[in-house]
């Protein structure tokens, strides 16, 4: 497989999973003395491994001699697979390989929309392998609380029928399609109803004006994430991709945040102050993604 991206970048490569799949993946080595986490990168749905995000984050990992990680989950991007027949549990087994095969100590996982409930998933999964979670507009059980109540009586007569349904996608040509088998095998999956036993710390980013996942379900996943050190930040005239230089800033500052906290030699960054377009979340206060490179 061909390399994309600067030609900085490190070259693309393939991981096999059971079955015949082959993920692709950029992966940097870290360097000689660097301490401290590695970092992977999860996509959200319908989204793959070139979007701004991931690239940045690559970007900033290569340069401070850090690990990282990039993959497609089949059906994916550049992975082999057909979409339809993926689901929540075949997409954390390819994160939880992904973790396993391709990185070695503690990680932080980075997941972006879908990403982000993939990131939980794996993470509970190998609870002594993640040192930190950084989530960007986190759609944990997407399809319960933002798919299926979008669905009326015809919607969901040709899924039972079709086993599929496509929608127009608002991010570029690539229609969003939802499965049958992807709406049934999440109900095993789903996280918000109990208590979620994961204990490294968190950090938690969404816009308040993302029209796809409500700030609120990041609340919501806040509120029942196990361990104490969870932070959550809202951007005011955020949206759903949280893509631009400034959002950016945020997220690399969140991984830094972490990486410093699980390697004490690694130089602790400043607080990130906020800007006016930045909230906290105040005390009183839908999943869709398309396939262009960018994590919607």
């Amino acid at each position: 497989m061909q390399s994309f991206g600067d030609d900085s970048a490190p070259p693309e490569q393939t991981l096999e999973r059971p079955g015949g799949v082959a993920l692709a993946y950029h992966r940097v080595q870290a360097g000689n003395a660097a301490p401290g986490p590695g970092v992977v990168f999860l996509t959200g749905y319908l989204s793959d491994m070139s979007g701004s995000k991931a690239l940045h984050l690559e970007r900033h990992c290569r340069d401070r001699g850090q690990a990282f990680v990039r993959f497609d989950y089949r059906g994916h991007g550049r992975s082999g697979g057909q979409f339809e027949d993926g689901t929540i549990g075949a997409w954390r087994d390819d994160a939880i390989a992904v973790l396993d095969t391709l990185t070695e100590g503690p990680q932080i996982l980075v997941g972006s929309s879908m990403g982000g409930w993939i990131a939980v998933l794996a993470a509970l999964a190998r609870p002594d392998r993640v040192a930190g979670l950084v989530t960007i507009a986190a759609a944990v059980d997407m399809t319960a609380d933002m798919i299926r109540p979008q669905l009326d009586g015809r919607d969901r007569a040709t899924l039972r029928r079709e086993g599929r349904l496509e929608r127009p996608s608002p991010y570029g040509p690539t229609p969003f399609v939802v499965t049958w088998a992807l709406m049934e095998e999440a109900e095993r999956h789903l996280l918000l109803h109990a208590p979620i036993a994961m204990a490294c710390p968190a950090r938690l980013l969404h816009g308040m004006r993302d029209p796809d996942v409500p700030w609120r379900q990041s609340v919501r996943l806040m509120e029942r994430l196990a361990a104490e050190d969870v932070r959550l930040l809202l951007i005011k005239d955020g949206g759903h991709r949280l893509s631009d230089p400034e959002h950016l800033t945020l997220l690399t500052g969140a991984v830094d945040e972490l990486a410093a906290m699980a390697a004490p030699a690694l130089p602790h960054p400043a607080s990130v102050e906020q800007t006016p377009a930045t909230a906290t979340a105040p005390e009183d206060q839908q999943e869709q993604e398309g396939g262009n490179g960018e994590d919607h």
